[in-house]
């Protein structure tokens, strides 16, 4: 069943208010134990579910991911940065693609990596633009 752009838009206006929020030092630490990174995830994937998906996706240098609903970039830079993909991150809030980009730049993955705002009922790309998708945390 596919929502209606009221619902998308007041979804969109949630989660542009929850990453606009400042990521305290608190809320990475917690981050750091529970799913073993700090990178202000909006979720629950841990490093080692994103390494099984790596894994099990065969991601290596020359593949294009693409990360649906990325928020601030997790588990797509991460991903990007172990295997040598390039990631293409999507999702809607600005203020998660300003905060992946920033993050890419630090992680030294702005060659290898794009930000671009799009809802995962409408992407513009084109079909087989892409080796692998994946969307950690989105249907939650």
């Amino acid at each position: 069943m596919r929502s209606s752009s009221r619902d998308e838009a007041a979804v969109a206006r949630r989660f542009a208010g929850t990453y606009a929020a400042d990521q305290t030092d608190a809320a990475l630490l917690v981050e750091r134990d529970v799913i073993g990174a700090s990178v202000g995830a909006n979720g629950y994937t841990t490093v080692e579910q994103a390494d099984l998906l790596a894994e099990r996706l065969d991601l290596r240098p020359g593949m294009r991911l693409l990360d649906i609903g990325a928020g601030r970039g997790w588990p797509g830079l991460h991903l990007a940065k172990r295997t040598g993909c390039e990631v293409v991150l999507s999702d809607l809030p600005p203020a998660a693609l300003r905060d992946a980009a920033a993050r890419a730049r630090s992680d030294r993955l702005q060659r290898r990596s794009a930000c671009v705002a799009a809802s995962a009922n409408a992407l513009p790309f084109k079909p087989g633009a892409f080796d692998a998708a994946v969307h950690t945390d989105v249907l939650c």
